[in-house]
This record gives structure tokens, C-alpha cells and sequence, in this order.
């Protein structure tokens, strides 16, 4: 078990109710985090954050089960300069959307205001339910979208959850109405901490390969060979020239066991660009 006696402030991206928040609250009751709660309004203010303040966590959602990836999490990461800052642990959230405004009138509903992710993840519903010249607005989290809706008429409406509708006194008028009923979302702890192996390990690299034919497969073959699953793969614009690419893979096991390391080795020879992100329990 990790020890964040020393953490003064831990960053997310909020506000108040936020599934952001709730993964917050989970890292916090597993690890025994007593620090103050620090919510941000973006994704890089979360990383920015913890890159420029001494002594504090961040919480980051990076992946979910419809969606995919958040780019936001990736990019932001990627473009981080601290390279002490790594990904310390990782948790699984379920995610269940429900419909919330201040009016009761599901009918009278015109508006719907969400994260993007949050909108995407319940395409189906906004699709066959809401009316089809329905206004869509994109909003920096779930919890931004429904505290917005002070700003609109009663026929706007907000994706959020049912914590978010408690907190800012809205009516839920649909319940659980993501596409995918077993809709989750995977968030990571990240700071300047070194963690310990525990039984249940990943590791996350980010790389570039050389522009070749072959390259990338040569880097991958080197897991293969050493009997390495890996788990996740995906790529991400280097934002420097138009065809590179930054790679991160995710893989079982921890840095500091042998073969991880020896891997990692491999890896960086190869690669002409490397970058441990972190190994950390999940």
C-alpha cells in the first residue's frame, strides 16, 4: 500500500459531482488520502496542476468501455515535461447516465447539455428519445453541464448522475440511459510518487518508432518474445509532423520485476523516442 501521508491537495476535474469526483472519492477512501480536494476545470489544468505543485495527486479519466480513449487525458499526459510524473493506480468506475432537469416534462425537453463522452456514450437514447431537432451543447464535464443549466429555460436538460442531480437540486427524468448498460470508465491516480509491485500490476509505455518499414513491429515483437501480454495499444498525432505518431501500450507487470525491466530496456533501444508513464495496482 502506498503512503500519501505527506499529500497536501489532490486535483480533479469537476465541479462538485462530478464522475470525476466519485473516482476521487474511491482513490481516496483505498489509500487513506486526506488531503483537500482541489476541482479543476479542464483535464490539463488537472495535469498542470500536479506537474507545477509540489506534494499533490491528480485524478484522470483515460478510457471507457463505449467511447474509448480520452484524447484530452492522452494528449495532455503526452505533452507533460515533469518526467517524474507518473501514473501510481488505476480503478474501474461504473457509469450510469440519467437525464436530469429542472422541469418534470421529459416531453418538454428541446435542450441537452453534457461532456462530449457523456453525449457519445448515449447516442441511442438522444437518438430515438429526445426530439430530432434536439440542441446539443458540449460542455466541460457532466457536473459543468448540469450547474449550466441555470443559465437556460426549463426545457433544457443535462447528462449526468444521480449524485449530480442530488447536488444541484434536478429532477431525474431517465434513469440509466447510456447505450451499454455495462458502461464504464477507468481513471488514474497520477503524481510524483515511485509505487511497489503488488499482485496486480500494470506497466504503460509511450514511444515513437522509427519511420521505416518494419519498425513498430520489431518494438512490438520484442513483448512476444518475452512472453509479455499486452493489454491496450493506441495511437496519438506527435503534433510535430503530419504522419508521426506517439504509441502507448499497457502491458501486465511491474518496472521494477526483472523481465519488465529488461523489456523496457529493449524497448527504448529500438524506439527512437521513449517514455515510462508508470506501473501501478489496478
Amino acid at each position: 500500500m502506498m503512503n500519501f501521508d505527506n499529500v497536501s491537495r489532490i486535483a480533479y476535474l469537476g465541479p462538485s459531482a462530478s464522475f470525476s469526483e466519485m473516482a476521487h472519492d474511491l482513490f481516496c477512501q483505498k489509500y487513506n488520502i486526506k488531503a483537500y480536494p482541489e476541482p479543476m476545470n479542464t483535464i490539463k489544468q488537472v495535469i498542470e496542476f500536479v506537474q507545477n505543485t509540489p506534494d499533490t495527486l491528480g485524478v484522470l479519466p483515460v478510457e471507457n468501455s463505449i467511447e474509448g480513449t480520452v484524447r484530452e487525458t492522452l494528449d495532455n499526459l503526452i505533452a507533460c515535461t515533469n518526467p517524474n510524473i507518473k501514473i501510481l493506480s488505476a480503478l474501474v468506475m461504473p457509469i450510469r447516465h440519467c437525464l436530469l432537469s429542472r422541469t418534470t416534462e421529459f416531453y418538454s425537453i428541446t435542450g441537452v447539455i453534457s461532456h462530449p463522452q457523456a453525449l457519445g456514450q448515449c447516442q441511442e437514447f438522444i437518438h430515438n428519445e429526445l426530439p430530432r431537432n434536439i440542441n446539443i451543447i458540449e460542455a466541460p464535464s457532466t457536473a459543468e453541464a448540469a450547474k449550466s443549466l441555470a443559465n437556460y429555460n426549463l426545457t433544457y436538460s443535462a447528462i449526468g448522475s444521480a449524485k449530480t442531480a442530488e447536488v444541484y437540486n434536478l429532477n431525474i427524468l431517465k434513469e440509466n440511459i447510456n447505450d451499454d448498460k455495462s458502461n464504464q470508465t477507468k481513471f488514474v491516480l497520477i503524481g510524483e510518487y515511485e509505487t511497489k509491485p503488488s499482485e496486480n500490476d500494470k506497466t504503460t509505455l509511450m514511444f515513437t518508432a522509427a519511420n521505416k518499414p518494419g519498425a513498430l513491429m520489431e518494438i512490438l515483437n520484442i513483448f512476444y518474445k518475452n512472453n509479455i501480454n499486452l493489454s491496450y495499444i493506441s495511437s496519438r498525432p506527435s503534433k510535430h509532423e503530419f504522419g508521426d505518431y506517439i504509441f502507448i501500450v499497457s502491458f501486465d507487470g511491474h518496472f521494477k520485476d526483472r523481465i519488465i525491466a529488461d523489456t523496457v530496456e529493449q524497448v527504448k533501444e529500438k524506439a527512437t523516442y521513449m517514455k515510462l508513464m508508470g506501473s501501478y495496482e489496478q
